[in-house]
């Protein structure tokens, strides 16, 4: 059965490790996710995001620059398995061809530093989807779960809706997430990226935020790697409401395999573990509440724990096993799979 995958985060730990150091590769590795396994498992496009964390960079244009570097260069090294895709077509055509399609995605909106030229120039070096936030307040909005250890100051002469980040000094912040949505530049960007063709990504976006992309969007939208908050109480997670919107809206959400957006409850070496019938469960709530047509495939894998009892890309077949045996269709699976988020990227791409 083919696979689409909408987030996964190997290119930034290749980069990673590369900065450590390690000599690593998107063909064959240790992680949950390359090429080797891929092929194995059927894949058809794995959606590969850059992400920038803003704690840990001053300069997160640069490191998005030296991030897309190393997509690149895989891309060019393992051209014999896998192809950079922008569109629709490409990934018809990589699929005749043998080829798995690589769809590359960002995510954290502030690597834009608050210009829209910079966001066509994104787009024009082959972004297609992006995430408004990723854990911290930033220009554009507001985060489901802030980080910890973010400061935010307003300078004086500031525009009120616009958020500077302090990497210095940093401090607890808190606020009700409920409060905050957009900023009027972060709508600024949602209009220009319908424009332009860069699919919008709600996950990490507050509630509020949501809700405001609900309202405004014009063209379908995408929750790339969440789950449900009804089954795990994570503000991560949609509620049922926003579940529905974003399926009334024409969107997907992609189902994330992590341990802790799966269960509120660890086991009994306080472990979050990732279980099979969780990730089932998810899915199974999201058809219920939305319809099977709105659910995908975001594992998250490279940016998560290993503790998975679907360790790594390969083994998908557990995955399909489990859901035939809650009652699911061999069509609903392929659905889930890959269909929903194929005819997704039809009228997007």
């Amino acid at each position: 059965m083919k696979i689409i995958d909408m987030h996964c985060d190997t290119i930034s730990r290749i980069y990673k490790e590369r900065t450590q150091q390690n000599d690593v590769s998107l063909r064959t590795n240790s992680f949950q996710v390359d090429l080797t396994k891929m092929i194995s498992a059927k894949y058809l496009v794995q959606n590969f995001a850059l992400f920038i964390d803003l704690g840990e960079t001053e300069d997160p244009y640069l490191t998005f620059q030296e991030q897309y570097a190393v997509f690149q260069e895989e891309m060019k090294q393992h051209s014999d398995l896998i192809s950079p895709v922008t569109s629709y077509s490409e990934i018809l055509s990589n699929e005749k061809q043998q080829k798995m399609s690589a769809l590359l995605t960002l995510e954290e909106g502030e690597v834009c530093g608050g210009s829209l030229e910079r966001l066509k120039e994104i787009y024009d070096m082959g972004i297609r989807m992006m995430t408004f936030t990723w854990n911290y307040p930033n220009s554009l909005g507001y985060p489901a779960e802030p980080a910890p250890f973010t400061e935010i100051s307003r300078p004086a002469a500031a525009d009120n809706n616009i958020l500077h980040l302090s990497s210095t000094n940093v401090s607890k912040t808190s606020y009700s997430r409920a409060e905050k949505g957009l900023t009027n530049l972060g709508i600024e960007f949602l209009a220009e990226m319908e424009r332009l063709g860069i699919i919008a990504d709600v996950s990490h976006l507050s509630d509020e935020g949501i809700r405001d992309v609900c309202q405004l969007a014009t063209k379908p939208f995408c929750a790339s790697h969440s789950n449900a908050r009804t089954l795990c109480s994570r503000g991560r997670n949609l509620p049922d409401e926003l579940i529905r919107a974003i399926a009334d809206k024409g969107g997907v959400i992609g189902i994330n395999y992590y341990g802790p957006f799966l269960s509120d409850t660890p086991d009994r070496n306080h472990i979050f573990f990732s279980y099979i019938k969780d990730i089932v469960r998810h899915i199974c709530h999201i058809s219920a509440i939305g319809g099977i047509y709105c659910i995908g495939l975001g594992s998250d894998f490279d940016g998560i724990d290993d503790n998975l009892e679907l360790r790594n890309c390969s083994q998908m077949e557990l995955l399909a096993q489990e859901l035939k045996k809650c009652g699911f269709h061999t069509s609903e699976i392929e659905q889930i799979f890959y269909k929903n988020v194929l005819d997704f990227y039809e009228e997007l791409l």
